[in-house]
């Protein structure tokens, strides 16, 4: 016959085997818990504690826009994330109208209004084509045909100096309108 273990004889703090596992395995679940969960938690709350970017930034000088032609742009974003990269870069379609006043220019993001494609100008035409659903905009950033619900986001500008600004801002979603 083997030896018994007296089970009367132990120590007051000592603990058990199953309520040292279930310790362990509490304290390893609740450390996996915050390694996850706390990323997903800076990203849900940052918008709360970061502004958005609206700043004007320059693009060209006016002179780099002849009257009448539409013309491919791309800034930078101020305030990009550290790991933005190339991604922080913007491009517009800067278009101007007239030699001076108030409607002197129209800004657009490139992106069409119904998924977000990117749209090309054709010049010939004097419309803004979109590649992947014949989203079709007329050089005013109006729909001129196709599944587009709504014209072209424009952006803010003002000319200072001999300079054009745009008003960096986030990027509008489709949904938006």
């Amino acid at each position: 016959m083997g030896a018994r273990s007296p089970r009367r004889g132990r120590a007051v703090n000592e603990i058990s085997r199953r309520r040292f596992l279930s310790r362990i395995t509490l304290a390893l679940t609740a450390f996996i818990g915050g390694i996850v969960g706390f990323p997903i938690l800076g990203y849900l709350l940052a918008p709360l504690f970061s502004a958005p970017t609206d700043e004007l930034v320059p693009v060209g000088a006016i002179m780099d826009f002849p009257v009448g032609e539409t013309k491919l742009v791309s800034v930078r974003d101020p305030s990009p994330l550290a790991w933005a990269g190339q991604t922080a870069d913007t491009a517009l379609w800067v278009r101007r109208r007239e030699q001076s006043g108030p409607q002197m220019f129209q800004v657009f993001n490139v992106n069409c209004t119904h998924l977000g494609c990117p749209v090309n100008w054709q010049a010939g035409a004097k419309l803004f084509l979109c590649p992947c659903h014949g989203g079709v905009f007329y050089s005013d950033g109006t729909v001129a045909g196709g599944p587009p619900p709504r014209p072209l986001f424009e952006r803010e500008w003002q000319v200072s100096g001999d300079r054009l600004l745009v008003r960096q801002q986030p990027l509008p979603t489709v949904k938006q309108g």
